[in-house]
């Protein structure tokens, strides 16, 4: 995991890493754009770089990123950051490594956050910490259609919205974003397509001067530009096939397929020993040396790829002293095609050979991409059981959600413990329907085997999942919790839930001091495993035990070691942490911590709506702690929504044991605390809504983002409106940032 995290960061430091020219990058690029970067260095905050692959997008920023003064934060985004918080996360990296001294951007990258939380939350502080970096900077973002998820234009937009005065945005992007066209009407977008990159007769001059080829007569040229419309790479590819003696003319015809005329022209002059190097590592988003090596059966894979680099065969540089290098995309396609075509069945060993390189090198996200590349669904499914628990940890819930539907449910189901994850991971992230739909799998399979290291049994499993979801009454969940225990011995890194599950089951039996004894077992053996759920969900029952008990100090300690446990762990808008947050409000109000409660209350609110029925007496739970907390300040109108949304919970999973009485004392309280101090909650739907007014989104556009009717929307800005107290957009959005609702 080091070296991935290593490897990982190290490209994200190391600037825009795709090269779309045909020249060593040594000897600089093959027709400079000075013009144009100095035209759109004085023009505007953002520029927009947008053309088909083979323009120079990456060419121009790396030229202007050499010719800058101020600071370059550089980033080429890949495949994996089409997921709002790994977007997030990059942006953040890039800015830590660029401005070291700004020691929030490190804080940023490293607290994955999980819905609301990533747009309400996480953009505004990017963008709080990127408007006060002290020096201007150009930021290049490159590969920016990677980006094209809404959330991801979303985060874009939000987080990119306070560039300060003297620094500018630079997004080279195949596609036009749309955010961008939401923020057109400022006036301070700058648009270069592919137009502006076409190349004329003198820079196709240039190029062929550059790489060595022949000149060609007017005529030839006039030909080659209307052939090739301008288009760099077609020229650059034409100037190659010169060079070995061919018609670049010839070559460069009216058919769709010219990059695979040119490709070819170049390839077949090639000695069959770099045709089969070039093939093969094509498997590769980025080609590493050492792997390449181990995959091939080579001991010289460095110098080949220095050697092809040199010879302007569209590979790329990404750390030359650890042999890391990227092909152009269009060339990489056209050597996939080749691979199939020459060693059809072979692509299939490479990607497994390549997925037991990165696994014996705990590389683990890649060799499960290779892994089902190359069709291994069997040993996928166990790595990706083995691995699903610490990337939801690390906060890389996109890689489980992209494996697990590469996989898809007839891979999933062949391995009972990977359906006993993909059921825990639906209902931590909220999702009910998907978690039910799970649950009820697992309830039609029958699985005896022994449980392998690291996961649970599938008796085990299932009767956790019981327990957690509540399905059939307190009863059965004791049973549950109690068998999930005895299956689950001390060296089971699945104990430390199975006995907070008990710890639930005994406190709703009314066995407070039972309970105590089963969550101070799981913190012990969650801190064994770095399970930081167990720990913040288990100590938070502590506090809630020690405070309502009256032991305001103990109450605290506990509570103030669940808050280290979500920082620390970067568990920033995950379900677990908001009855964590709601106690800890309390034991602020209870020591006159007024202020510091409001912001706790405000993001246990916000999170709150990831709790559903799908974990009923957790959702309760974390209501009822809320409601006491709004009780203590008098907004008896926010304690009496949150008891109608129990009332809703209840409804659905009414066996909740002792937690039934808790609820009735809360009631009462209120009863005696009508007095209105304050205006209505925020309902769940208006606090999904509040991150979107932060962007240039249309109620329309907002609409579409939640699968919500446009009045729906309308409406519920309104009362959001009326909530807040304020007539505007912007003053919405400013009163809910005062409140915690935002950054």
């Amino acid at each position: 995991m080091e070296q991935e995290g290593a490897l990982r960061q190290a490209d994200r430091a190391g600037g825009p890493a795709v090269d779309e020219r045909a020249a060593s990058p040594d000897r600089g690029p093959l027709v400079s754009r000075a013009r144009i970067i100095e035209r759109a260095r004085r023009a505007a905050s953002i520029v927009a770089i947008t053309a088909p692959a083979g323009y120079g997008k990456s060419t121009l920023l790396r030229e202007w990123a050499g010719s800058e003064d101020r600071p370059a934060v550089s980033l080429t985004l890949r495949p994996f950051d089409n997921e709002p918080s790994a977007l997030l996360s990059a942006l953040a990296t890039a800015f830590a490594a660029a401005v070291p001294e700004v020691d929030t951007f490190m804080t940023i990258a490293e607290q994955p956050a999980v819905g609301t939380a990533v747009l309400g939350q996480m953009a505004p502080k990017l963008a709080v910490a990127i408007s006060r970096v002290p020096d201007p900077f150009v930021l290049m973002i490159d590969d920016v259609h990677e980006a094209s998820a809404d959330g991801c234009q979303d985060v874009l937009e939000v987080a990119l919205a306070r560039i300060p005065a003297g620094s500018q945005v630079v997004l080279a992007s195949r596609q036009t974003q749309p955010f961008l066209g939401r923020l057109r009407p400022t006036g301070d977008v700058l648009e270069i397509g592919a137009a502006d990159l076409r190349l004329d007769a003198a820079g196709a001059r240039q190029v062929f001067v550059r790489l060595g080829a022949a000149g060609l007569s007017d005529v030839d040229f006039d030909r080659l530009l209307e052939r090739t419309e301008g288009w760099p790479t077609g020229v650059a590819l034409a100037a190659l096939v010169a060079r070995e003696g061919g018609d670049p003319v010839g070559v460069v015809g009216d058919d769709q397929t010219i990059a695979e005329y040119l490709y070819r022209a170049c390839f077949a002059r090639l000695d069959e020993s770099d045709r089969e190097f070039l093939r093969r590592t094509a498997i590769f988003d980025e080609v590493i040396a050492a792997c390449s090596d181990a995959v091939l059966g080579r001991v010289d894979s460095k110098a080949t790829l220095h050697d092809l680099e040199s010879r302007g065969l569209f590979l790329v540089a990404v750390d030359r002293r650890q042999g890391r290098y990227r092909y152009h995309q269009l060339f990489r396609e056209f050597l996939l095609g080749e691979l199939e075509r020459e060693e059809a069945g072979h692509e299939a060993q490479l990607h497994q050979d390549a997925a037991a390189w990165y696994e014996t090198h705990e590389m683990m996200s890649h060799a499960i991409d290779h892994l089902l590349a190359g069709g291994e669904h069997e040993r996928s499914v166990r790595l990706v059981a083995e691995r699903a628990q610490s990337a939801y940890q690390a906060g890389d819930i996109a890689a489980i959600e992209r494996w697990m539907t590469e996989l898809g449910e007839t891979a999933i189901c062949s391995y009972p413990p990977l359906v006993v994850l993909a059921g825990l991971r639906a209902v931590l992230d909220g999702h009910a329907a998907e978690a039910d739909h799970w649950a009820n799998l697992l309830e039609r399979m029958d699985d005896d085997r022994p449980a392998e290291l690291g996961l649970p049994t599938l008796a085990s499993g299932r009767a956790m999942l019981r327990a957690i979801m509540w399905r059939d009454g307190l009863e059965s969940a004791l049973r549950d919790a109690t068998y999930g225990v005895s299956c689950e011995p001390p060296s089971s890194a699945w104990r430390d839930q199975a006995l907070h599950l008990l710890g639930w089951a005994l406190q709703l039996s009314g066995d407070v001091e039972g309970a105590v004894a089963a969550y101070e077992e799981s913190v012990r053996q969650a801190m064994l495993f770095g399970n930081a759920d167990s720990i913040l969900l288990s100590e938070a029952e502590l506090a809630i035990i020690e405070l309502d008990a009256g032991s305001l100090d103990a109450a605290g300690a506990h509570a103030e070691r669940a808050l280290d446990v979500i920082d620390a762990s970067g568990l920033h808008g995950y379900l677990t942490t908001c009855l964590a947050l709601a106690v800890s409000a309390r034991i602020a109000l209870r020591r006159r911590e007024t202020a510091r409660a409001e912001r706790l209350l405000a993001r246990a609110m916000r999170d709150r709506v990831l709790c559903t029925y799908v974990t009923p007496v957790f959702a309760i739970k974390v209501r009822i702690e809320l409601s006491r907390a709004y009780i203590t300040l008098g907004n008896t109108a926010t304690a009496a929504h949150l008891l109608h949304e129990i009332e809703e919970l209840q409804r659905l999973r009414p066996a909740i044991g002792t937690l039934a009485d808790v609820v009735d004392d809360v009631r009462a309280s209120l009863d005696k605390s009508r007095a209105l101090l304050g205006g209505s909650p925020l309902t769940p739907a208006e606090l999904r809504l509040v991150p979107y007014l932060q962007t240039h989104l249309t109620i329309s556009e907002i609409a579409d983002r939640l699968f919500v009717t446009r009045n729906t929307v309308s409406s519920q800005v309104g009362s959001i409106y009326r909530k807040l107290q304020v007539t505007t957009r912007s003053a919405a959005v400013e009163r809910a940032a005062e409140i915690g609702l935002l950054g």
